[in-house]
């Protein structure tokens, strides 16, 4: 049975591969390629196994985070593998996320973004290909800096658009082409 340092190990070349091969690959965020290039994202595994475990290892993450030199740290992505396997509950937690966010006043400081394996858009079907934009092999919650994202948005034209771009790659490419990319 592998440590839980190989088993970490593990999880974040995943999350490397997908990050690499995916979301900068296929350019479905144009500002994920800077922070990767410079090491700006901090790779935090989580151990938990249930929500309450997830929100307090989001606290911690947050708040090193928010301590952390942007220069150093820009952007954190929080990885889930033994919690919130099910979409359902992973969404519900969003909102204990947000609430959390709320709670630390951070709000308009922070921001989650959210990854999962079976990511599901609103009035989509499971299988449509346009989920896969937000589809990652693990549940994420991806901490992101608001000062980070308004300069990017304000450097990259038409940002307003990237999400309808990102659907029409994923159609292009369809699943067969998705699943190449993921194969390691």
């Amino acid at each position: 049975m592998p440590s839980p340092a190989e088993s970490h190990d593990a999880v974040i070349t995943a999350i490397r591969h997908w990050l690499t091969k995916v979301v900068i690959g296929l350019n479905l965020c144009p500002f994920a390629k800077a922070v990767h290039v410079k090491g700006q994202i901090r790779y935090v595994v989580s151990d938990a196994v249930d929500r309450e475990g997830v929100l307090t290892d989001l606290e911690t993450e947050i708040q090193a985070l928010i301590a952390a030199d942007p220069e150093a740290v820009d952007t954190t992505l929080l990885v889930l593998p033994h919690a919130l396997g099910d979409f359902l509950d992973y969404n519900d937690c969003l909102f204990f996320a947000d609430r959390l966010i709320k709670q630390l006043r951070l709000e308009g400081i922070i921001q989650i973004a959210s990854f999962h394996p079976r990511y599901q858009f609103e009035g989509s079907e499971p299988d449509d290909i346009e989920n896969y934009t937000n589809r990652a092999p693990y549940p994420i919650l991806h901490l992101l800096r608001e000062d980070s994202i308004e300069r990017a948005v304000n450097a990259f034209p038409d940002a307003e658009d990237i999400y309808e771009r990102n659907q029409e790659t994923l159609r292009r490419i369809g699943l067969k082409g998705w699943n190449d990319l993921m194969k390691r």
